[in-house]
């Protein structure tokens, strides 16, 4: 299981070998992160509350997905700004 430290160190990585770290600055980083949001909120619209609780396998992989999507855009943009993603949220 990898852990926050690992992840963030992973995702360092990955940008650094595509030179990526050009493209990625707050801006950037806010809007692609806005964007996963909104793919992933299609994955709900239309559903009852029910519904969105109780998805189908093939749907929920899609979820699962989106939020990995969402989760790496929120790490690489704390990366940018040198904020602590874990302190922030207990803070």
């Amino acid at each position: 299981m990898t852990n926050m430290k690992n992840l963030m160190s992973e995702i360092s990585k990955f940008i650094e070998e595509r030179d990526w770290n050009q493209f990625h600055s707050p801006k950037n980083l806010s809007m692609a992160l806005g964007i996963e949001v909104a793919e992933l909120q299609e994955h709900f619209q239309w559903l009852s509350q029910e519904e969105s609780r109780n998805l189908p396998n093939e749907k929920l992989q899609y979820v699962k997905e989106e939020i990995g999507d969402i989760f790496n855009y929120l790490i690489r943009i704390c990366q940018v700004l040198d904020i602590d993603p874990v302190k922030a949220a207990s803070e």
